[in-house]
């Protein structure tokens, strides 16, 4: 999602911790985890979709839906958030997917500790529990006012760091396990955005996968549109629909008279729950 989570500065500052290639792993069994809990049908899409800093007008949702794109991700929260949302209503989420529209919500939360630049919420290794928590509950707080029901997914995005930093990774994925088992509690599904080099070779790395991202979008900017032949990682993880791939970035287009620089994903996972 080049400059859309962050500052351009502050993202190209990011990259040279970690470097710019990127990926993915985990497996679909963390994401039922809580067996008392009852969960709705999953809604999935495979296909192309893209992502903008903001969301665009009904308009020009309209006039982009001509097939190319089948689902749009939005940025629904987080401090980290880089773009006001004037579009982003329950309103304007009911009218496009009436249309037609499948929807991918994105959390920008906090940030890693180790992680260069400045963030308006960083992770510490006091504060990572409590803040992932209270992080998911804004989450689902915010996907629920946008008619985004329990079942949807949620994805955090976690920017590149250092994940050689054995006390930042730590923390890190502290606060990714409260966040999530914090989604799930309010029958959320768990996703994550994450760069293969760091971020999200941290998840499909680590030993222990309890309460770790049922579903993983990676980050490969090799204009390659697929989830399967390009992923960096074991064939068992994130299967059934549970993969998202970013595979290019800053694309100016025009479509119908109206022109979004986006960046373009192969689906194959959740989407929202809105009907």
């Amino acid at each position: 999602m080049s400059g859309h989570r962050q500052s351009k500065k502050r993202r190209y500052l990011t990259w040279a911790v970690a470097g710019v290639a990127v990926a993915a792993g985990a497996g679909i069994a963390a994401q039922t985890s809580m067996a008392a809990t009852t969960w709705p049908a999953q809604k999935t899409y495979t296909g192309r979709a893209f992502d903008t800093c903001a969301a665009p007008s009904l308009s020009a949702m309209k006039a982009w839906h001509t097939g190319f794109y089948g689902a749009a991700a939005v940025y629904i929260g987080g401090k980290n958030r880089g773009c006001a949302q004037p579009n982003l209503t329950a309103s304007w989420v009911k009218s496009v997917s009436t249309v037609g529209w499948k929807l991918i919500p994105i959390y920008v939360g906090a940030q890693p500790p180790c992680q260069t630049g400045s963030s308006p919420e960083k992770i510490t290794a006091t504060t990572a529990a409590s803040l992932g928590a209270s992080d998911a509950a804004d989450a689902v707080a915010k996907a629920s006012a946008l008619g985004m029901k329990a079942g949807s997914p949620v994805f955090l995005d976690m920017e590149p760091y250092d994940i050689t930093n054995k006390a930042c990774n730590t923390a890190v994925l502290t606060y990714v396990r409260a966040f999530d088992k914090a989604l799930r509690a309010k029958t959320y599904r768990s996703g994550y955005y994450g760069f293969t080099s760091s971020s999200a070779k941290a998840i499909a790395t680590a030993t222990d996968k309890t309460d770790l991202p049922g579903n993983l979008w990676y980050a490969l900017w090799d204009k390659q549109n697929t989830t399967t032949a390009d992923w960096p990682f074991g064939s068992t993880q994130f299967t059934n629909h549970s993969r998202g791939h970013q595979y290019m970035v800053n694309s100016k287009e025009t479509r119908n008279g109206y022109t979004i620089t986006v960046d373009r994903d192969a689906w194959d996972g959740p989407v929202a729950i809105t009907g």
